[in-house]
């Protein structure tokens, strides 16, 4: 059976636009979408700039829950947002509707965010019992602000588009036709000094690989009790009861 499509690939001469268009879903992303988004990155690579966006007025509302099951996701959309982050070319969130979970990560992940001024950024982590990864929380905290980032992570509080512009986490506010046109503004710079600069921004982020406390944290909270009792809560619908083990 042929696999579907969930991600769209189009060119508008030295800008890419790639849209997760799974709207029945809130374009939630699974292991087969983020294969997808992962290979269209890697074909898109001769674009001086790469906007990401959603179908149906959804950016992306996180992780299809349907087929979450262990760590290996996680796994999965680390590449994706490894991808995004070391690319030498500028990325361009174009967000609308919600930007949950893996979505807000993918946001973050971007060098530079447009967005509705209804849009909702948010981490729902811990009404899930999983967990974030260590380079998530520092770009979220350098975006947004230590005080933001720690209600987001620890209260499983959002923002809108308004609010993340006000604090920084939003560049301008607007649609995808905004942040393509913005796009364009960037791709008639010169691409050798942008990529350069990005390698240079990037490199303020302090080295987060080999940190035991953290990796245990992260082992720890992936296979817990308490995961499996956030997914059965939500295909229930019902709310959890989390016991911290």
């Amino acid at each position: 059976m042929t696999e579907a499509v969930t991600v769209r690939a189009e060119r508008d001469g030295p800008v890419a636009l790639l849209t997760i268009d799974r709207p029945a879903r809130r374009n939630a992303v699974d292991r087969a979408t983020l294969a997808q988004l992962l290979a269209a990155i890697a074909d898109v690579a001769d674009a001086r700039v790469l906007v990401i966006t959603g179908a149906g007025g959804h950016f992306c509302a996180g992780a299809d829950l349907t087929g979450l099951e262990d760590s290996s996701f996680a796994d999965a959309l680390r590449r994706v947002l490894d991808a995004l982050a070391s690319s030498p070319r500028p990325v361009i969130a174009a967000v609308s509707g919600a930007a949950l979970g893996a979505g807000a990560q993918l946001a973050v992940a971007s060098d530079l965010r447009v967005a509705e001024p209804d849009a909702t950024f948010g981490i729902p982590a811990a009404k899930l019992g999983l967990m974030v990864d260590h380079w998530t929380v520092q770009r979220l905290a350098l975006a947004a602000g230590h005080g933001t980032a720690r209600a987001m992570l620890l209260a499983a509080e959002t923002v809108d588009g308004e609010a993340a512009h006000r604090l920084g986490l939003v560049h301008r506010l607007g649609g995808v036709d905004a942040a393509v046109a913005w796009a364009h503004e960037i791709a008639a710079l010169a691409p050798l000094t942008i990529s350069g600069q990005k390698l240079m921004l990037n490199r303020l982020e302090r080295d987060l690989v080999g940190d035991a406390d953290v990796a245990a944290a992260f082992t720890r909270a992936w296979s817990s009790a308490d995961l499996a009792e956030g997914m059965a809560a939500f295909k229930e619908r019902r709310s959890p009861t989390f016991h911290g083990r």
